[in-house]
This record gives C-alpha cells, sequence and structure tokens, in this order.
C-alpha cells in the first residue's frame, strides 16, 4: 500500500509562473474559508479526470494560532503544528497523512481559488472549524477514492451500491476520511449548505436535504450557489488596463501548447471584420412589414 501511495503522490514540478497571487490570496482569507488547489500529483490527476473539474483538492483555513478564540482549540492545533504561531494554517486530509494542520504557505505555487461560505454567521464559523478540528488525526480513506470512482464513471458491470462505503449508515465515528468529505461534514454540522437537494411538500413548501458528505468532491464548493468565489490571477488588470497585458512580444508556443492556445497576432483584423459585417448586411433580403409577420 505505500508504495502505491507513494506513486499516487509523485508531483510534477510547479508552474514557472504561477496562476495565482499568493499574497493577495494569502491576506484575503478567513476563517472557515475553502481553499481549491489544482494538484499536480497522480493522484490529482485521477480526481481531475473523474470530476472533469481542474480542482483537485480541498482544504479549510482556519487562521493563526493565537487568533482562535476558542482555548481548549488553541492548544488543540499548537499539539499538532510546530511551526511558528503567527503561520497561516489550513486543516486538510492527505493521502499518506491523514488529516493534519498545516502551513498554507507550502501553497504558495499552487493555482488556488478561496471559495467563501456566504452569511456563514461568525458562531457558526468558529463550530465548523471546531468539528474539523476534532477530526485531526483521522486516516485518509483510499477506499473511498476508488468507490468514488466507481459511482462517477459510466460503467454498469456492477451495481454502484455494491459492496461500495459510499453509502454505508453508522452512527459510529468513521476513521478514516478524504478531503472534501471532512469539509463537507464540518459545515453539515452547522446545517450550512453546499449542493443540497431542495423537495417541495404537497403545501408548496421546500424542504432541504445535505447532500451524502461521501459524495461530495471538491469542485462542489466552486459549483455551490452558497459560496462566493474569489479569484486573484497572478497578473491581474483593472477596468480596460487588458489591453496593456504582455501580449505581444517574445515568446513561441511550442506544437504542443498550440492545439490549445492561439497566438494574438492570429487574431482577425480590423479591416477583416469590417468586410465580414459588409457581407452579412449585404446578403440580408429586406423584408416588408407582412413578411415579417
Amino acid at each position: 500500500m505505500r508504495t502505491l501511495i507513494n506513486w499516487l503522490n509523485r508531483e510534477k514540478p510547479p508552474r514557472q509562473f504561477p496562476l495565482s497571487d499568493f499574497d493577495r490570496i494569502s491576506h484575503e482569507l478567513r476563517p472557515c474559508d475553502v481553499i481549491l488547489v489544482e494538484g499536480r500529483s497522480r493522484i490529482s490527476d485521477i480526481i481531475r479526470w473523474l470530476t472533469n473539474s481542474p480542482w483537485t483538492h480541498a482544504a479549510l483555513y482556519i487562521g493563526k494560532i493565537y487568533d482562535l478564540e476558542d482555548e481548549k482549540l488553541r492548544e488543540l492545533i499548537s499539539r499538532h503544528y510546530d511551526g511558528e504561531p503567527g503561520d497561516r494554517l489550513v486543516i486538510e486530509s492527505l493521502l499518506g497523512y491523514g488529516t493534519i494542520v498545516r502551513a498554507l504557505s507550502l501553497y504558495e505555487r499552487e493555482h488556488l481559488r478561496i471559495c467563501r461560505p456566504a452569511r456563514l454567521s461568525h458562531t457558526d464559523a468558529g463550530q465548523v472549524v471546531r468539528y474539523a478540528a476534532s477530526q485531526i488525526g483521522m486516516g485518509y480513506d483510499v477506499r473511498q477514492i476508488f468507490d468514488l470512482a466507481r459511482f462517477l464513471l459510466p460503467l454498469y458491470l456492477l451495481p454502484k451500491r455494491w459492496a461500495s462505503t459510499l453509502f454505508e449508515r453508522t452512527a459510529s465515528r468513521p476513521a478514516k476520511t478524504v478531503c472534501s468529505t471532512m469539509i463537507a461534514e464540518a459545515f453539515g454540522y452547522v446545517n450550512f449548505p453546499i449542493l443540497p437537494l431542495v423537495k417541495h411538500t404537497d403545501q408548496g413548501k421546500p424542504r432541504l436535504f445535505r447532500r451524502n458528505p461521501r459524495l461530495c468532491t471538491p469542485s462542489d464548493f466552486d459549483y455551490s450557489p452558497y459560496f462566493e468565489i474569489i479569484k486573484y490571477p497572478f497578473m491581474d488588470f483593472y477596468h480596460e488596463e487588458y489591453h496593456l497585458l504582455p501580449w505581444k512580444g517574445p515568446g513561441m508556443l511550442t506544437s504542443e501548447e498550440a492545439d490549445f492556445y492561439v497566438d494574438p497576432k492570429d487574431t482577425v483584423s480590423s479591416e477583416t471584420l469590417d468586410n465580414s459585417i459588409a457581407e452579412a448586411v449585404a446578403s440580408v433580403r429586406p423584408t416588408n412589414g407582412r413578411q415579417a409577420q
């Protein structure tokens, strides 16, 4: 199993220039924000393929240790993190490590996105962090990843529920989890919605049902209408400053890149556009009022 985990965790090198402005993201973050990560490991490639989303990992931001109001929570986090007390921290579940506390700075060169629970109360935010902290030390559920793959893939050889851990119902505390499930359970603890099922009674009144947290994936926080999406791209602009972005200059596409990207020099010229519009106007047959009716 350890050999398989090491193989799945093997990462590609990071981009030379990251897609996110880490400094702005780190100063924007608030406790209980969900951080989505575009992972570079082999397990990330599998999750990306299964979910059809670039977001392959989710972490819960909890802030700095000395900013935590709950004394027992500060003590618990301090026991599991031996870095500086002023470090910005996340709680996350990782293959090969389980649920742990880590420094946000480890994601400095990654492509990140902030998903902020809209209008989450201060009291409930504290409860979400407390729940996530209670999961520290839990193992990573590799079996759940394979069961989720079977659930998401259009395979009909085996029933999706057969021998699957995704639909097990037990009142006991599970011994293992994965990143998005852990965070979904933390928000479910305070009844904050992610992607709930909405049903209506015979009287037309709505009723919400929480989604099975074991079916939750990182992209669900991105799709959820109850989370605000905050992006800080590496190269940002204001108003019409996108005209000043470095679209021209040295630098060539490789043959592989040319299949996915377009060189701005190949953009349609203004003269060609004017000619196309003129030809389109000339080809339209005029209609009178009766014909239009």
